[in-house]
């Protein structure tokens, strides 16, 4: 069931209107930006080198573009619906999600050093720090 916004609450929102538009593939390369993006995210619950979080905020912004049932999706997912819709009423990330975000980025931008070759080894390093940066940039969020 969506959250509706109380009295106090922002609305959230929802470029849900822009789904729908344009033709049939221009909306499936958004829905598959969406999907890959999403993959990303997925897999950078494992891989320390990619955020989780950016790559889930782009497939909301991508599904929001392609398909409004598969935004729906997304907004209501128990796990990922939440962050996105705080970041479309607020634009802020809690200091919590950064913190892990930027520990994580530097575990995995030492592994990628000790591991890749030599004119290699620096793109994960500066991948992250181009990510960690723009989050820096970011309002922190008051944990409630």
């Amino acid at each position: 069931m969506p959250h509706a916004p109380g009295p106090s609450e922002p609305p959230i929102a929802s470029p849900s209107s822009l789904a729908g538009r344009g033709p049939l593939w221009w909306r499936g390369l958004w829905v598959a930006g969406g999907v890959f993006s999403l993959l990303l995210g997925f897999a950078g619950v494992f891989l320390p080198l990619l955020p989780t979080v950016p790559f889930v905020l782009l497939a909301g912004y991508c599904f929001a573009r392609g398909s409004r049932r598969a935004e729906a999706w997304l907004l209501n997912h128990p796990s990922l619906g939440p962050m996105v819709k705080d970041w479309r009423a607020n634009r802020t990330l809690p200091m919590r999600v950064k913190c892990l975000a930027w520990t994580m980025m530097a575990l995995g931008s030492l592994w990628a050093l000790w591991l890749l070759p030599s004119p290699w080894c620096w793109l994960p390093a500066l991948a992250c720090l181009a990510v960690g940066g723009w989050m820096w940039k970011l309002p922190t969020r008051q944990e409630r």
